[in-house]
Parts: structure tokens; sequence; C-alpha cells
């Protein structure tokens, strides 16, 4: 089973850089985009339907914010957003079921400058594991993904001693990543890539992605169980079309 995450940081925008035609290419079973910016009523069918795939869509009230998709060539046996109103309201995340493999596809909140929305993203991520973990009780293999909003350790961001009071790196988010790696989950990428550099986030300013000064904030987690059904887990730093790029996680 193969599966992509992008945050397209707007989908009709990133239609414009070639995202259909990557997406195609792809040949993912299941294929995840947060950030999508978009209704339902401004898609093209070449966006909501392309040959081979179909899409679900949990879009924000809020027109031109957030919202989170997913194409797949098969229908999930069942597919639902978290239910928590607050987080639902703004299309943060969708929670699929293929079979035995549950993916969560999740656009993390960004918790803002000064902490602004720390509180609200640190509701979010525990309201996300607590769905994850009971999916795991139930037997499932569980893929939570999508843009996390945070590098979690300094390896994952090309300056952390200038990050340290910025978001997306402030100390109460990678505390509360430390606790859900240490509760039985597993960052899929740390099981291939150990080395620094690997981002998967670039500032638009100051050629930031040319000269690789990034962060990696988008992940596949796979629940400690499932870790050995994971053979790959990849960033495609070389795939434009948004300031962030794809991650890509194959099971067995």
């Amino acid at each position: 089973m193969k599966i992509i995450s992008w945050n397209v940081n707007g989908v009709r925008a990133a239609h414009k850089k070639g995202l259909m035609d990557f997406m195609t290419s792809s040949d993912a079973d299941v294929f995840c985009i947060q950030e999508t910016k978009a209704h339902l009523e401004q898609l093209t069918k070449e966006i909501f339907a392309p040959e081979g795939y179909e899409s679900w869509w949990h879009s924000a009230e809020r027109r031109g914010y957030s919202g989170t998709a997913i194409w797949a060539k098969k229908q999930p046996d069942s597919l639902e957003p978290l239910g928590v109103e607050e987080f639902d309201n703004e299309g943060r995340i969708q929670v699929a079921l293929f079979g035995d493999v549950a993916v969560l596809n999740g656009y993390f909140p960004n918790s803002q400058a000064e902490g602004a929305r720390l509180d609200y993203k640190l509701r979010f991520n525990a309201a996300v594991k607590e769905r994850a973990d009971t999916l795991v009780s139930e037997g499932k293999t569980v893929v939570v993904t999508g843009d996390f909003n945070v590098s979690h350790k300094p390896i994952d961001l090309a300056r952390p001693e200038a990050n340290e009071k910025n978001p997306g790196y402030l100390p109460e988010e990678r505390a509360w990543m430390d606790s859900f790696i240490d509760g039985g989950w597993t960052d899929t990428f740390r099981m291939f890539e150990t080395g620094p550099e690997q981002y998967t986030w670039w500032s638009y300013r100051m050629n930031a992605r040319a000269r690789n000064v990034g962060w990696r904030l988008d992940y596949f987690c796979v629940n400690d169980d499932a870790a050995k059904r994971v053979t790959s887990s990849k960033i495609l730093p070389e795939i434009t079309g948004s300031d962030h790029c794809p991650v890509v996680l194959e099971l067995n």
C-alpha cells in the first residue's frame, strides 16, 4: 500500500503548478492533501474526479482556509471527521479506514506568533492521539500523516537555536511530539534516514529552498506494532508546486 501526503498550500494554485500530473503519475493507493483552501463548488472535475480515483473533501467553514482531502483508488470502508466541532469547523482531519489500515489525514494547527493558538493546537494534538490510540486498541494498523506543523528535534530544521521561540519549534510543541512518540508511535522517516538537512517545508523568502534552509514539518507516523509493515518512508524535495514537498509511505 502506497500513501502520499502533501500540504499543497491551496489545491487550485497547486493544480496550476502540476499537482494533478504528479498525483496521477505517482500511482499512490491513497493520496492525502492538506491546506486545500477550497470548497467543493470551487473544484474542477479534473481535481474532484481524476481518472482512476475518487475524492473526499473536508473543507473549513471559513473560505480560503485550512481543509483536507483524500484521493484514493478504492472507496474507504468508512470516512469521517474527528467529531470535535472546534476542529471539524476548520477541516483539520479525516479518519479513513481501508481494511485493517486506518489513515488519519491531518492539518495540525500552527501555534502562531507568541503561541497565540498553542492551546488550541495542543487540544487538537491530544484529540488526534486519543482517536489514533482507540483505533490501535481495535486492532488497526494506524497511519497518522500530514503537516504536523512542528519540527521534532534540532536535526529537523536548519536553524534550531534561532527558532526556539518561533511557532513550529516551541518547547511545548516539541514536548508533545516527544510524548506522542514515547506513547507508542514511530516516526517512520527516521527508521530509514538518520542524517540532517532533510526537510519538507521552506519559506518562500530569501531563496530558502534553493539553499535548503528548511524545516521537517510533514510526517508519517504509525503505531509501534505496525512499524514492521513499513517498507519505505521518504521525502520528495524535488517535487515543487507548494512551499511543502510530498512525503511517501509504503506498507507491505
